[in-house]
């Protein structure tokens, strides 16, 4: 038996170990035993009256939480077992607040602790009220796009003014003062007050080299237009997919737009504006999208691939995106972005937890003309990458006869891109045969 989440071993009691019980109660629940040290080998105790008489008070009167207290026996050796539930609300240990991460106790500090006590207070961040701005940091141009973007599902909407419009997106308190949310989506100028509400483009030929690099600015409906206009201008190519009927050509994007689109919506609707600025990262072979915010509730990026239910971290926000026309349906999003990759014949994306936020990758095909030109390949190399991508797999055999070379030569040329982690060897039982690796 190892330490958890939810298990934490102690030899003897400790009133410091309060802090423990503390992170308990605002995580998952957990269970501290008395009588079992790391390694979790069983010591135990001794002093079993006296803890199962004082603890309860005593854990009561410092953290206000009431706990179940057993007497349990293993290996002939008297334990105390300490059971915490989950609390909705706040529990401190002398004016700090902790929770579990993994094993580990940790303290709650500066935005960890704001975003802590928001959730759970059952507040956001972008419901709260911001004092200091007015109905005159309201951009009326944004506000009129609006209008025109969400009549057909707000019926009337043209012939509302902007306090209107605004107080019906919920978007004030009950004092009359603007959200948060309201600034984000509709001021003149939200970084006034949130500094790190930008986005960030940049290109990279490396993990730290950058080439150029864009911010933009500006408020939500701001910024996804202006998003998806640099990334069309200046950091994704067109690619010719063929000729119309008057012989006029067809260009796609190397990465399908709806797909992008839908990730840049997905972005600035579940961000956690507390944290720090959007980045898009564009590589030659891939494009990473991070937002501060990890996953909410129970959620993780496998499930994100299939049917989910919907968590929103931002209700307001995603709310006028979607009276908007923005978005169609809750908890489509990702699977939107799978369908259009799918249909692009490219890899599907991952989607990863990573530094507090959460990302996702779009890998292009690989297999272009500039990447395997990186490779150094040979003129036989290059044509067996384009073969397997339209066929499923090659044998030795096959290549000898497709060249006309010998079977040294062919294994020489599979080995090298087997090293260069383009291809990978397979054995049906019968023939070693070789198929591309497309992430």
């Amino acid at each position: 038996m190892t330490e958890t989440q939810n298990t934490e071993f102690k030899e003897t009691w400790k009133d410091d170990y309060m802090h423990t019980l503390s992170a308990f109660a605002n995580t998952d629940g957990g269970v501290l035993i008395i009588g079992k040290n790391d390694k979790g080998e069983t010591v135990g105790i001794n002093n079993v009256k006296y803890l199962l008489e004082n603890l309860p008070n005593k854990i009561s009167q410092k953290l206000g939480i009431y706990p179940s207290i057993e007497l349990s026996e293993e290996n002939n050796k008297q334990l105390v077992e300490i059971h915490i539930n989950t609390y909705d609300v706040p529990i401190s240990f002398n004016g700090k607040y902790y929770i579990r991460r993994g094993s580990t106790t940790q303290q709650l500090t500066d935005k960890e602790l704001n975003r802590f006590l928001l959730q759970k207070s059952r507040t956001s961040w972008e419901s709260l009220p911001e004092h200091n701005a007015t109905i005159d940091d309201i951009d009326e141009k944004t506000i009129e796009k609006f209008k025109n973007l969400a009549k057909k599902r707000v019926l009337g909407i043209e012939n509302e003014d902007t306090k209107t419009i605004i107080s019906k997106l919920r978007l004030t308190d009950e004092k009359g003062n603007l959200k948060r949310a309201a600034i984000l989506l509709f001021a003149k100028d939200p970084q006034k007050y949130y500094i790190s509400s930008y986005f960030k483009i940049g290109r990279f030929t490396s993990l730290t080299d950058i080439v150029t690099d864009d911010v933009i600015e500006g408020n939500l409906f701001s910024q996804l237009n202006k998003v998806l206009e640099v990334l069309r201008a200046k950091y994704l190519r067109n690619i010719i997919s063929g000729y119309d009927e008057n012989w006029v050509r067809i260009e796609d994007l190397e990465y399908p737009y709806e797909a992008i689109r839908e990730a840049v919506i997905n972005t600035l609707i579940h961000k956690d504006y507390s944290g720090s600025h959007v980045q898009m990262r564009i590589y030659n072979n891939e494009i990473n999208l991070w937002n501060s915010g990890a996953l909410l509730e129970d959620l993780t990026p496998e499930k994100l691939k299939g049917k989910h239910k919907s968590v929103l971290r931002n209700e307001l926000i995603a709310n006028t995106f979607y009276k908007a026309g923005l978005i169609e349906a809750w908890g489509r999003g990702t699977i939107n972005i799978i369908n259009e990759c799918k249909k692009a014949n490219l890899p599907i994306p991952d989607f990863n937890e990573n530094t507090n936020g959460f990302e996702i990758i779009f890998y292009k095909d690989k297999f272009n003309d500039e990447f395997l030109i990186e490779l150094g390949l040979n003129e036989r190399q290059k044509q067996i990458i384009k073969f397997l991508t339209e066929n499923p797999k090659i044998t030795s055999l096959e290549y000898c006869n497709k060249f006309n070379i010998t079977k040294r030569t062919a294994n020489r040329d599979l080995k090298q891109l087997i090293e260069l982690k383009t291809i990978v060897a397979k054995d049906d039982g019968k023939n070693t045969y070789y198929q591309l690796i497309r992430k």
